[in-house]
């Protein structure tokens, strides 16, 4: 009885390489779609796309629908030449190639660095979690180490990128669809150098494991049940009645 809503606002556009619509690759049909950003490239344009039947809902319920641009033309025009530009400029196939091409070199750096737990993803939109190497798997986040890689990626390379995840802990990518192989190349080249920089700097890169490591502990600590003591005293009332009543004969 639940609704199914697919986000496309990141996914979709042929940005999966493999499929225009991101839920397609996990073989649903979803009863809403939201579209937006690269629906206008820019231009402020979004979308819902729903069955008649969940449309009807929403006037059979007293609602009216109201939307101060809905009919800009501008806005038309500028979706329908994204929609032919991806279509004449064979974008989605584009992002399968240079996808394919981000993943395969991304996964030899992981090979290379125990600090790149994961690199996962499809078509361009990818991710690459930094983890503590040696930690537990459900605590070992490195958001510090992800932030710093970040940061010297923009300020030494020019290259713009932005965490995500629950933890800030991984590195998304998701450049425009008509990234080249070479622009492609540049990114592995500027993001190999960065990371042979966190391994050439070992004091810099401790104190960065050893605020990982702090954020993993205050994570733990956070997720153990705290301390109540005034239901300890209740627990520990009921066991001593339950012994009373099991010694007596």
């Amino acid at each position: 009885g639940a609704v199914c809503i697919a986000d496309e606002v990141q996914c979709g556009f042929g940005r999966t390489g493999s499929h225009f619509w991101g839920f397609e690759t996990q073989g649903v049909v979803p009863d809403v779609v939201v579209l937006g950003k690269a629906m206008g490239n820019g231009v402020p344009l979004a979308g819902v796309v729903t069955t008649r039947k969940l449309a009807d809902t929403f006037s059979d319920g007293g609602m009216e629908y109201f939307n101060t641009t809905g009919g800009c033309n501008a806005a038309i025009a500028a979706g329908t030449a994204v929609l032919r530009v991806i279509k004449e400029s064979n974008l989605q196939q584009n992002a399968a190639r240079v996808g394919d091409y981000l993943l395969t070199h991304l996964r030899r750096l992981q090979d290379k660095h125990a600090f790149i737990g994961d690199v996962r993803g499809i078509g361009l939109f990818l991710g690459i979690e930094f983890v503590v190497p040696g930690n537990p798997k459900t605590l070992n986040y490195a958001p510090k180490l992800a932030k710093w890689v970040l940061n010297e990626l923009k300020v030494k390379h020019r290259v713009l990128l932005a965490t995500d995840g629950k933890h800030s802990s991984v590195i998304k990518i998701k450049p425009p669809l008509v990234m080249t192989i070479e622009d492609a190349a540049a990114l592995i080249g500027s993001l190999a150098n960065v990371l042979g920089d966190a391994k050439a700097k070992p004091i810099e890169f401790s104190i960065l494991r050893e605020k990982d490591e702090l954020y993993n502990r205050n994570l733990k600590r956070a997720r153990e049940p705290a301390f109540d003591p005034i239901q300890a005293c209740f627990s520990a009332v009921a066991i001593g009645l339950s012994l009373f009543y099991c010694a007596v004969p």
